[in-house]
């Protein structure tokens, strides 16, 4: 690609690229220079899926040749080689991935590479380069939502016995135990993963081959391109495809968004049980940072940051939501501004579920703390629900308690966490259960990128990932 820059004018930044100035350039490029590097692999793999199909398309003459189409994949897969060691740029005048991987295309293969885009635009390979990122990064959240449940489950397994003080409003309500506690999360974060397996259903569908919106009077075999890049099916109506873009992201954030509420409400968990005034629980001091004045500190900047980060990743995608509300069907350049808080919202998540994994393996339970933080009041619900069992009428049980708080004195939290039987209660927690489900759900993860990746190496003839 030929650019020629013309003198400065009188006005700033008025230097002319081609036709086009370059304030006007660097404003409508945005962030997308920086960004897109993220989806460099994602355009060749979607470039190399477009390619095969049009080889074999029933043209004469051909698009391509056998041998054109494994020219232009083994030099894709360079490409991506060369983006994996730092030396693929995406520069001001190429304003983009696609435009970056044209232009290295043809630099490469000359008429090859200026033939590349025949039957599609920007608008459906931003598309599919997006649902193609979110496809690894959805299954590597699941992973990593996975591993911060099982050290949930862990933690709660070794302490199934430990009686621990369970509070409604923050006050002291009835006996519970660190079992139910940390499973409790477990399971949380088990929905959350039905979310995100939700969405990943939505994401994997392909809009390839629908241009910008309205189709191509090219006989283009979609179905076979969204085989190629192992997506379940295309997207049938193209303009729906194009409009999307956008709610997709949100729908994704959104179930970010439920992760992050999890990490958040666990985060402020241990911040509040960490307080000396607690002391239930103590992180490990390599989790923590100091102070520049006060030696002694020992800070949980960790926790305080995801719960932070959880209000950033929830404003992404109010912030997408916003952009995409009042924008008419067909392709809006709007659309752009949705790419950054997409990626940020995801990047932000799977460095939150990360370093919570690490955090919570290390923490260590403070089991004498815990049973002093038992006063006769907690058991006021269990003593009443006693009486009921001999008899009692519940309200006047209520009532009785109520005014015979003393009689509460000698009962033992080990005895009545353990009476608790029922499926779900202290002593009715079913950690086999819990452990199955994060397997099954963690074998469905692997499968899937398993899968996904065998795909993609087929189509490369490379393996992938690199």
């Amino acid at each position: 690609m030929k650019n020629t820059i013309s003198k400065h004018t009188a006005g700033v930044g008025r230097t002319m690229i081609g036709t086009i100035r370059t304030d006007v350039l660097a404003y409508t490029a945005g962030k997308d220079v920086k960004l897109d590097m993220c989806l460099v692999d994602a355009d060749c793999i979607g470039s190399a899926a477009h390619v095969t199909m049009l080889a074999g398309l029933p043209l004469k003459p051909h698009l391509f040749s056998a041998r054109d189409r494994d020219r232009v994949i083994a030099e894709l897969a360079r490409i991506m080689r060369r983006a994996d060691r730092g030396a693929f740029t995406i520069t001001l005048q190429d304003q983009d991935v696609h435009l970056a991987v044209e232009r290295e295309l043809t630099s490469r293969l000359g008429a090859l590479g200026r033939k590349i885009h025949t039957g599609r635009s920007r608008n459906d390979q931003v598309a599919v380069d997006l649902r193609l990122f979110a496809k690894e990064q959805l299954l590597a959240v699941i992973e990593e939502a996975l591993a911060l449940g099982s050290a949930l489950l862990i933690q709660a397994r070794r302490n199934r016995g430990v009686a621990m003080v369970g509070r409604t409003h923050l006050q002291p309500a009835m006996p519970s135990s660190v079992g139910l506690w940390a499973s409790a999360y477990t399971e949380d974060l088990l929905d959350d993963i039905r979310l995100l397996k939700g969405v990943y259903d939505l994401n994997d569908q392909c809009p390839l081959g629908s241009a910008a919106g309205y189709g191509v009077p090219l006989p283009l075999d979609r179905r076979q391109v969204s085989d190629l890049l192992g997506f379940r099916r295309p997207i049938h109506n193209v303009l729906h495809a194009g409009n999307s873009r956008g709610k997709l992201e949100s729908g994704i954030l959104s179930a970010l968004s439920q992760v992050m509420i999890t990490l958040s409400r666990l985060s402020e968990d241990l911040m509040l049980f960490m307080m000396p005034e607690f002391d239930y629980f103590s992180l490990s001091p390599d989790m923590c940072t100091g102070s520049s004045i006060m030696p002694q500190k020992n800070n949980p900047d960790v926790l305080e940051l995801v719960r932070a980060r959880t209000a950033r990743v929830m404003a992404c995608n109010q912030t997408v939501m916003d952009i995409i509300k009042g924008l008419p069907s067909g392709y809006n350049r709007d659309l752009q501004e949705t790419k950054e808080p997409f990626m940020l919202g995801m990047t932000m998540t799977r460095a939150s579920l990360r370093i919570m994994a690490s955090l919570v393996a290390g923490l260590k339970i403070n089991r004498e703390a815990l049973r002093r933080g038992f006063t006769p009041a907690v058991f006021a619900a269990d003593h009443a629900l006693s009486l009921v069992a001999r008899g009692m009428p519940f309200r006047d049980a209520y009532h009785y308690v109520k005014k015979h708080l003393d009689e509460l004195d000698d009962l033992d939290p080990d005895r009545a966490i353990a009476l608790k039987t029922h499926a779900g209660a202290t002593a009715g927690l079913d950690f086999a259960g819990m452990a199955r489900q994060l397997a099954a759900e963690r074998a469905s993860a692997e499968n899937e990128k398993r899968r996904y990746f065998k795909t993609i190496s087929r189509l490369l003839r490379i393996p992938y990932p690199m």
